[in-house]
């Protein structure tokens, strides 16, 4: 039986991290900073559906809100490293793109593709985070009041 005691939080960190950047952007990256191994498909890029569920206020019960488009894929590396993705959108390239970096990222290969893809896409996210708090900080409006001379 499998130690379920593992810790899954890095991982899940960098697919976050790649499943909230820009399209094409993970494939650049990866391009820029390895050449791409070989590998095998255990589930060859795929397009569907899924369906996004929702809570009114963050507390209220769960609902509906829609489906979205996402694509999914699994791959093996030649010395055994599974990758896996699973991203909004209709972009296959991508998928392995992910794939290829979550499986890279269990490799000798990890620090420099935390340096070259990660750290990048999470400085890139957190810049986009800070103009957006900014933008929304700049139409802030302070209310006051002023003591009337009656008293």
């Amino acid at each position: 039986m499998k130690d379920t005691s593992e810790d899954h939080a890095p991982r899940q960190h960098w697919l976050g991290l790649m499943a909230k950047a820009p399209m094409g952007r993970v494939a650049t990256l990866l391009d820029e900073t390895v050449t791409r191994p070989t590998f095998t498909w255990l589930r060859a890029p795929e397009v569907g559906s899924t369906m996004v569920r929702a809570r009114t206020g963050a507390t209220g019960g769960p609902f509906n809100l829609g489906e979205v488009t996402v694509t999914r894929c699994a791959l093996t590396l030649a010395t055994g490293e599974v990758g896996h993705a699973y991203m909004q959108g209709r972009s296959k390239v991508d998928a392995e793109a992910v794939a290829l970096v979550d499986a890279l990222m269990q490799t000798t290969a990890a620090q420099t593709l935390q340096a070259a893809v990660l750290d990048v896409l999470e400085a890139e996210q957190t810049a986009k985070r800070d103009a957006r708090a900014a933008k929304a900080a700049a139409t802030k409006v302070d209310f006051f009041t002023m003591v009337r001379g009656e008293d």
